[in-house]
């Protein structure tokens, strides 16, 4: 690779790993389901406003429908997930947590998509299993419910995107492909249509909530717009420059820096459980993920 498309993967990695940190900053004071939707309606500006500035075509050729509904599988659920998440984990076990997304990709591959189980792969699903036990039974935070919740939330996010990855090759790529940006639009239009009914429903229901704090706008800005639309953009770049199966060590670089944010901006402690759970994730990923071929595909799904 060259240095200019290193220097994009980390800044990529950057980006990714500091979603954590605005998210666990926002949450308390906006709530879940609402840092969630903001997340996702200002992500679709921010698309729509870059796709008109590069003059891009906007049509979906019949597939408008099938990309709305990977929003709601690949962003809206996720979303709301991690953003549960942040209200009982720091943002530095939800960056690890994420790089799990390989290991579902494993598991829910063989069992709904007819994909090959290999030693490796399944060698790489204990051993990440093992590096959540670890990361949560000797890590800062005592494993009590809250903390368990917050664990299975993030689980249930990376099982999204791993399906949606499946379902993104089914229902796109199979049927004659898309051009990845519009994929984006269309999934962040879906995602924010799916949570819309929520959003005004929470405001209804729940208590008057602190929307007068600038700066926690400022961080759910920086999720749309930032962590979002422009970590799209950089994405489909690297994509088209190295390939797919380089883009996608950026999986590796997220929790390093989901830590490193949490640590310098929030004072979140490092132990050494913590930090040994996070190397044996890594090195499970790297063992599902590393000796896999190049795949041939026409779209990518985004996970952040």
């Amino acid at each position: 690779m060259k240095q200019g498309d290193i220097g994009r993967l980390i800044l990529l990695a950057a980006i990714w790993g500091a979603s954590f940190l605005f998210m666990r900053v926002a949450t308390p004071y906006f709530g879940s389901l609402n840092t969630a939707f903001l997340r996702v309606l200002f992500g679709c500006v921010g698309l729509i406003a870059l796709l008109l500035i590069l003059r891009t075509n906007m049509a979906f050729h019949g597939k408008a429908l099938p990309a709305m509904l990977l929003g709601v599988i690949n962003s809206a659920v996720p979303f709301v997930m991690y953003c549960l998440a942040a209200k009982w984990l720091p943002a530095g076990y939800s960056a690890i947590l994420n790089a799990t997304t390989p290991l579902m990709g494993v598991l829910i591959g063989g069992l709904c998509f007819s994909e090959t189980f290999t030693l490796r792969k399944m060698v790489g699903v204990v051993l990440g299993l093992a590096g959540i036990v670890l990361l949560t039974t000797t890590g800062s935070l005592a494993l009590a419910q809250d903390v368990l919740l917050g664990i299975a939330a993030c689980l249930v996010a990376t099982a999204c995107y791993a399906s949606a990855g499946f379902l993104t090759k089914k229902w796109i790529g199979d049927r004659g492909g898309l051009d990845a940006r519009l994929v984006a639009l269309g999934s962040q239009i879906g995602a924010s249509l799916f949570l819309l009914p929520v959003f005004i429903g929470s405001l209804i229901v729940q208590p008057v909530l602190q929307w007068n704090h600038p700066g926690v706008w400022l961080c759910v800005l920086a999720l749309g717009l930032i962590c979002t639309a422009w970590a799209y953009i950089l994405f489909f770049r690297l994509i088209a420059d190295i390939g797919p199966l380089r883009t996608l060590t950026v999986t590796f670089l997220i929790p390093p820096f989901g830590i490193l944010w949490g640590y310098l901006f929030l004072g979140e402690t490092l132990s050494k459980g913590f930090i040994a759970g996070g190397l044996v994730i890594i090195a499970a990923v790297w063992l599902v993920a590393g000796g896999t071929p190049k795949p041939q595909i026409k779209e990518v799904v985004i996970k952040s």
